[in-house]
């Protein structure tokens, strides 16, 4: 643990995720609460304490705004220092102060722990919107690798990376309508089990197979909604997610995608994505019904190619039955697949993932998404820390390096990428594609450059304004019950919003 006491409650979120990317594996505590840090420490002594004082000219005799950062190390004879340094600031200035903040704490925390971050003081969990701004105001790449350096510290390939991505992401937006253009994201929350690691609006299907009829009651509800809302706008893409979509039943998905095609205009489409996701949910009959409605893209997801990994975590399939279930999609036309990796699950070392890889790169799939593994809060490996405290995680930028590599031989290229928070280690997660074949909606999720219709529990919608520069959410409830009793409430939540953005 490591606890960090602040004069007053003020950029929490930036300290405590900047300290955590040093120190991934330590529970960080930031309080502007003096009495709150000494109950934690007298409970459990830190790995060491941290002092933030935010020091106003107005409030001192100093010239200047100051913020004071101190490290402190408990000893048996008492708390020594061991590191301290001060950075001027203009708090009226609240980007800029920001800025220096992380700055100053990044060169303390980089001479105290000896290490560089590759990401430098880039905590957020979209860097490539840096870049992709600086290109469409004309920025040329030396421009933007100089602020990157100068500003967050970010190391020269990861710097290179997001403006590659960057150059790619804004090439295959040529085609979207920003403004009268919109996406369409279709929420089925169920699965065939729950993932130890798993924090998604998700239930297994055996507890609500008596409600799916329900459940498609009150999504088409939702999807009548919102074909008549936006009957005047350009549907750009479509994604069918969850959860699991395909623990639907063929007739269940047949009657959904058939309800999905009768209401909306597809002369605009561009990408029609539906997760088949675990292996253990897909048949024949059901990647017919996707043929049958001209799905252009899916996820089959092995997240690990070892068995001892899948049964650990709870993944109810087998690694024979990711393969045949490739191979059956294949044999049935698709030819853009897509197949999710985890690097980081429990065990696994870099021998482990490279053997992952030799097997997807013997399959050729034509996308490739790799998530370094990110515990939240939900997930079973938090909330059961105790019966897992013998567990280890070991993942590295060499293994990252080397799923990059693997990628390239498959003749993919990185296209859009993320961070997580409390990633396992200050990692990301990259989708490769090969030509042609990169995901729009996964661009446009993250850039957030589109508005994001959102149908079903837990789904939440994204009206995107002026370019970017403003958003606006409404959010469904994530509870299943709640969703099928709420479904009315639901959709007068967006025509209130809609009435008051589009009218």
């Amino acid at each position: 643990m490591i606890t960090v006491s602040l004069n007053e409650a003020n950029f929490e979120y930036d300290i405590h995720s900047l300290v955590k990317a040093f120190y991934g594996k330590e529970d960080v505590k930031v309080f502007a609460d003096k009495e709150k840090i000494k109950e934690l420490e007298e409970e459990k002594t830190p790995l060491f304490h941290m002092e933030v004082s935010y020091i106003s000219r107005e409030e001192s005799e100093e010239p200047e705004d100051k913020i004071r950062f101190e490290i402190w190390k408990p000893e048996a004879e008492g708390s020594k220092k061991q590191a301290e340094t001060e950075v001027s600031a203009d708090f009226s200035n609240r980007k800029e102060t920001k800025n220096r903040l992380k700055q100053s704490l990044y060169q303390m925390l980089k001479e105290y722990t000896g290490q560089e971050l590759p990401w430098g003081t880039l905590t957020g969990i979209r860097p490539t919107k840096i870049p992709m701004a600086m290109l469409e105001e004309g920025k040329s790449k030396e421009e933007i690798r100089r602020y990157m350096k100068e500003t967050y510290y970010a190391s020269d390939i990861k710097t290179d990376l997001s403006i590659d991505i960057a150059e790619r992401e804004l090439e295959l937006l040529k085609k979207i309508d920003y403004e009268n253009g919109y996406s369409l994201y279709i929420g089925i929350p169920f699965c065939p089990s729950i993932c130890l690691y798993c924090s998604f609006s998700s239930s297994p299907i055996g507890m609500w197979k008596d409600k799916v009829e329900e459940y498609l009651d009150a999504l088409e509800k939702e999807i009548a909604y919102t074909a008549e809302s936006c009957k005047d706008k350009v549907l750009n893409t479509i994604y069918i997610g969850g959860g699991t979509p395909t623990t639907l039943t063929a007739e269940q998905l047949d009657r959904l995608l058939t309800k999905v095609e009768e209401s909306f205009d597809f002369s605009g489409l561009l990408e029609y994505t539906v997760e088949a996701g675990r292996p253990d949910s897909i048949t024949r009959e059901k990647l017919a019904v996707l043929r049958k409605h001209d799905i252009s893209r899916i996820s089959i997801n092995p997240q690990t190619m070892k068995q001892e990994t899948l049964d650990f975590i709870g993944r109810h399939h087998t690694v024979q039955q990711t393969v045949e279930s490739f191979n059956m999609a294949r044999e049935l036309g698709f030819d853009n697949i897509n197949m999710d990796l985890i690097v980081g699950l429990p065990e696994e070392r870099i021998e482990d993932v490279r053997e992952t890889m030799e097997q997807i790169k013997k399959l050729n799939p034509d996308n490739l998404t790799v998530h370094s593994l990110a515990i939240k809060r939900a997930a079973k490996l938090r909330m059961f820390r105790d019966e897992h405290a013998d567990m280890h995680i070991y993942n590295s930028w060499e293994t990252i390096d080397m799923t990059a590599e693997y990628a390239k031989e498959m003749g993919m290229e990185p296209y859009y990428l993320y961070r997580q928070k409390n990633m396992a280690g200050n990692f990301e997660n990259v989708g490769y594609a090969t030509p042609g074949k990169a995901g729009i909606y996964n661009i446009l999720i993250m850039e957030e450059k589109q508005s994001i219709m959102a149908l079903g529990a837990g789904a939440s919608t994204k009206y995107v304004l002026d370019h970017g520069k403003r958003i606006e959410r409404v959010e469904n409830v994530k509870d299943i019950k709640n969703y099928l009793e709420r479904i009315d409430e639901m959709i007068d939540r967006k025509r209130k919003m809609e009435e008051k953005l589009w009218h």
